[in-house]
């Protein structure tokens, strides 16, 4: 299996590229820094540069091609304003979307945020981020030649991961360490019973396989 990840050298991305790398999966994450490539190779990924902000559909279509899974895990990140978090947040995953669309990859897993919405009110930078995932979210629901599955984590944590977790359609606030969400991540890719669903994660009580199996109907 092939899965290429947007957002190659993100937090959650390289948990989940050496999670995958480890199950024997061939992984290519997509990074716009050169300078970046050494980590995803240690991580077990080939890196490929292209700047998702300005490419077009048929270019990232022809990278996704002959990939079995697309993963967008590309932000603008902490720091950057309300104009990146449009052409990022919703502009680059709009573009990948359609290009696993037009590249005929069926299976397609977006990492969106807990309270992700097109119509949030409000000036800030954040209310600009919600809003901009969530119209990211609505258009990859559109998309009839994608078997998606939304996944939105609560706060983000750096501490270790406990391998268990709370997953649902609607869990309520709560944080959850990012090695955590990349495990979810990765029995996702596994498990497209998902397709269909927008599921919210935070640290819980249930074993990530079984959580997964769980919302999966198995």
């Amino acid at each position: 299996m092939r899965i290429v990840i947007a957002g190659g050298h993100g937090q959650i991305a390289l948990r989940l590229e050496r999670l995958l790398a480890a199950r024997g999966y061939e992984v290519a994450g997509i990074v716009r820094d050169p300078a970046q490539g050494d980590d995803l190779r240690q991580a077990g990924a080939e890196p490929v540069l292209c700047d998702l902000e300005s490419a077009s559909v048929e270019h990232v279509a022809g990278i996704l091609q002959g990939a079995d899974v697309a993963v967008f895990a590309a932000g603008a990140g902490p720091g950057s304003g309300i104009g990146r978090k449009d052409t990022v947040d919703r502009g680059a995953a709009v573009l990948f979307a359609d290009a696993a669309e037009r590249a005929r990859v069926r299976r397609f897993l977006m990492v969106s945020s807990m309270g992700a919405d097109a119509h949030h009110g409000g000036d800030e930078v954040f209310d600009a981020y919600l809003r901009a995932k969530g119209e990211a979210d609505d258009h990859v629901r559109t998309r009839l030649g994608l078997e998606w599955t939304v996944l939105r984590p609560g706060s983000l944590i750096d501490d270790a991961g406990t391998g268990l977790v709370r997953l649902e359609v609607q869990t309520g606030r709560g944080a959850v360490p990012r090695d955590d969400v990349a495990a979810v991540l990765a029995e996702l890719v596994e498990t497209p019973a998902t397709a269909g669903l927008t599921l919210e994660l935070v640290s819980g009580s249930t074993p990530v396989q079984v959580a997964v199996k769980d919302v999966a109907g198995n």
